[in-house]
């Protein structure tokens, strides 16, 4: 927690050096309306566990599905136009994407603390500061969520006449929902698919146990247990 510490103060120290009125990056315009290191320092933190931590994460179990042979080829047709058409379109990829993440989500289970007395959907009552967590990873893989096609990695379940439809986030809360939804959660995508993409159409990857599925182990990120091997080539179609 020192070492994280000590980078965090010294990007901010950096940045007033650099000047950070005129620039437009994240940091500096927090910087331009925080007056409070400990939070900027907590910003940063944010920045580097929320936002890389989980892409990368995100990234690591979706290379294991989207190297069968039949994704490859639809993956290697895309292309990559804008960063609006990222942002937008590409549904075959999202689809994908999002159905990795919901077998093996980047932050398999998360906590809140209720602020008042309340009582959940299905009649629970939930006392003032009662932590209720709740686990995307399970929710993911149970039947009665996603149908009898629950283990299966299947991109089209997200498409309806080809175009990427998402379910609701309460069901799906790989960003959370609500009030509380991730707010780096388009950056994100955005980063996965330009990624994604860019080494698809570039290299063949071959996961070196294909059989196997990764095991995941969980964290404030989830992590592979001993790593994923795979045998990358450069591809030549």
């Amino acid at each position: 927690m020192k070492i994280v510490d000590l980078l965090a103060e010294e990007m901010i120290k950096s940045r007033r050096k650099m000047g950070f009125s005129t620039r437009k990056d994240l940091l500096s315009r927090f910087m331009g309306t925080i007056d409070d290191d400990q939070y900027l320092r907590d910003i940063v933190i944010s920045f580097l566990v929320a936002g890389r931590d989980t892409v990368a994460s995100g990234l690591t179990s979706f290379f294991p599905a989207g190297s069968r042979p039949r994704l490859r080829r639809r993956f290697a047709m895309s292309r990559t136009g804008s960063w609006v058409r990222l942002g937008s379109r590409m549904y075959y990829l999202q689809a994908a994407i999002y159905e990795s993440m919901r077998l093996y989500p980047p932050v398999q289970f998360d906590s809140k603390f209720c602020e008042e007395d309340d009582t959940l959907p299905n009649g629970t009552f939930v006392r003032k500061g009662t932590r209720v967590t709740y686990h995307p990873y399970a929710m993911g893989r149970m039947e009665r969520v996603w149908g009898p096609n629950h283990l299966k990695f299947k991109p089209e379940r997200w498409l309806q006449s080809g175009v990427f439809t998402p379910v609701s986030p309460f069901k799906y809360p790989v960003f959370q929902a609500g009030v509380r939804v991730c707010l780096g959660k388009e950056m994100a995508l955005v980063v996965t698919k330009s990624v994604a993409i860019s080494l698809i159409r570039q290299f063949d990857i071959q996961v070196v146990t294909p059989s196997q599925a990764p095991t995941f182990v969980p964290g404030l990120t989830a992590i592979v247990r001993g790593d994923l091997p795979v045998v990358i080539s450069e591809r030549r179609d």
